[in-house]
């Protein structure tokens, strides 16, 4: 168990290499949708979020848990969740407030932890968090590929609202509503238990 806990500095390391190596995915998944090359830019996309837990499992399997890794591996998640959602802006098969949503929480988490670390402190990852990421990264998908689409649910007449208009859209956009839903409660949740891990650290340093 000790060795499992232990937090080591080393950058270079096999899960550090993979977490480069799929933030490098992002910029190449941008280009191939701008350029219209639908099939391509998800192919990346899929692959840089499918293999968002190599990382972390293969560091904490070979005992090669680093503290870049653990700043690291989660914002390459964000920085893939924010250039995806931008990307489906850029080519309209998103809305704004959705966009908006999901960059105000990314940034609002970072710049949390980015917080706590004044103080030495982390809140880790929650497997909610772990499943809302993963619907939006599916959802994100589905919308990228743009196929099969499936009608709307013909309930408002809105266009902001996509799957409940009566317009066509793709399937993803379902997985993306729900992961938005979990997203937001996770999110009740971090803040809590970054709340517990201040108050923890300014007693440290106070006693």
């Amino acid at each position: 168990m000790a060795q499992q806990e232990q937090v080591t500095n080393r950058i270079f390391t096999l899960a550090n290499v993979i977490s480069f190596i799929r933030l490098c995915m992002v910029p190449a998944y941008l280009v191939f949708l701008l350029e219209g090359h639908d099939i391509l830019a998800t192919f990346l996309f899929a692959l840089a979020a499918s293999t968002d837990f190599v990382d972390g499992q293969l560091a904490r399997r070979t005992h090669t848990v680093s503290r870049l890794g653990q700043l690291l591996d989660p914002a390459v998640d964000r920085v893939l969740m924010i250039a995806g959602v931008v990307g489906l802006l850029l080519v309209g098969r998103l809305p704004l407030w959705i966009i908006v949503v999901v960059i105000a929480r990314d940034l609002f988490l970072l710049c949390g932890a980015a917080f706590l670390l004044r103080y030495k402190k982390r809140v880790a990852v929650v497997f909610p968090g772990k499943v809302a990421t993963t619907l939006l990264f599916v959802g994100f998908a589905g919308l990228l590929l743009n196929f099969p689409l499936i009608p709307g649910l013909g309930i408002c007449d809105v266009s902001w609202l996509p799957g409940f208009n009566a317009e066509s859209v793709s399937w993803g956009i379902w997985f993306v509503y729900a992961g938005l839903v979990l997203a937001l409660a996770t999110t009740a949740l971090y803040i809590y238990r970054g709340w517990q891990a201040l108050q923890e650290g300014r007693n440290e340093r106070i006693g």
